[in-house]
């Protein structure tokens, strides 16, 4: 009898061992589907890459943006956590590039982002994606464009001739990694990094009260919040010396002042790189993607 049920056990184990491996199988390559796809002509760098994870029904995406002082960087370098998510098959992810300063200086790259949000959604259908589970992420300047998208009102326009105009921007959460807020703390805290002057078309030396407030109003997600909004994350570490934490904590206050979900992750003694702040990041930051883009 106990032969027969160390024999029964080594079956049951082996018949799960071959699930496993057969599901690890099924999951598509850690490749894009779709490559360099233009959602604009004005600049070769408007392109994104498609990555469809394995789904009977249309996948939630969530869009990465990445960071690089709006100057550098690339949509290539996709994070950990993304990949991980794509390879449960609990999303696609659609990696976006744009126009960096030396090319044309802000509103280009929240236009390019906002245009590619539009594009995806225009083209879900082709990609198997759910054009009403839109996620979206990115860290430093990506946290920014991130928050920035997430932020402002919807950019359709309905009577648009362009299909693609027509489509909403709006995004169903956003999860920002040490992104700037808030431009009028500049005038308030050191910035010594150039590419916030840079982004606005100025000298990196260029005083903060030389440069324009309307500007400065404008290229700062804070300056978008209202109680339409959707469910906000940010984390970020205090010993921040490119993105002081005060834009973190500015946002989440003015985002729970305004009614909007918002939660902040604070790394106690975390410099820029929070990304990369192991598990209790990317756990976290799974968890709310399943909250508020995977949840019915």
């Amino acid at each position: 009898m106990k032969r027969f049920c160390r024999l029964m056990i080594g079956i049951v184990l082996v018949a799960a061992s071959m699930e496993h491996a057969s599901s690890i199988m099924a999951q598509p390559p850690f490749a894009p589907a779709q490559k360099n796809v233009a959602y604009d002509d004005q600049d070769k760098s408007q392109v994104l890459d498609v990555y469809q994870t394995k789904s009977e029904k249309p996948a939630p995406v969530m869009v990465y943006i990445h960071g690089g002082g709006w100057r550098g960087g690339s949509k290539n370098q996709i994070p950990g956590w993304l990949r991980q998510g794509f390879e449960k098959g609990l999303f696609s992810v659609v990696a976006v590039e744009y126009r960096f300063t030396n090319v044309d200086p802000h509103p280009a790259q929240v236009n390019d982002c906002v245009r590619a949000i539009q594009f995806i959604r225009h083209n879900a259908g082709k990609w198997n994606l759910d054009p009403q589970r839109i996620g979206v992420t990115g860290g430093s300047a990506g946290g920014h464009l991130t928050l920035w998208v997430a932020l402002h009102d919807d950019a359709a326009e309905p009577k648009s001739e362009d299909p693609v105009e027509q489509e909403s921007s709006r995004v169903n959460c956003a999860i920002s990694f040490a992104g700037p807020t808030d431009w009028s703390l500049l005038s308030e805290i050191e910035h010594k990094h150039p590419a916030y002057r840079q982004l606005l078309g100025y000298e990196p030396r260029t005083s903060a009260d030389e440069m324009k407030q309307d500007a400065k109003d404008d290229v700062s997600p804070i300056s978008f919040v209202s109680d339409d909004d959707p469910p906000v994350m940010q984390v970020h570490g205090d010993h921040d010396d490119i993105v002081p934490i005060e834009h973190a904590k500015k946002m989440d206050q003015k985002l729970q002042e305004a009614g909007v979900k918002s939660e902040l992750l604070i790394i106690p003694g975390g410099n820029h790189g929070v990304a990369g702040a192991g598990p209790q990041v990317t756990d976290r930051a799974t968890a709310f993607v399943k909250e508020y883009l995977l949840s019915p």
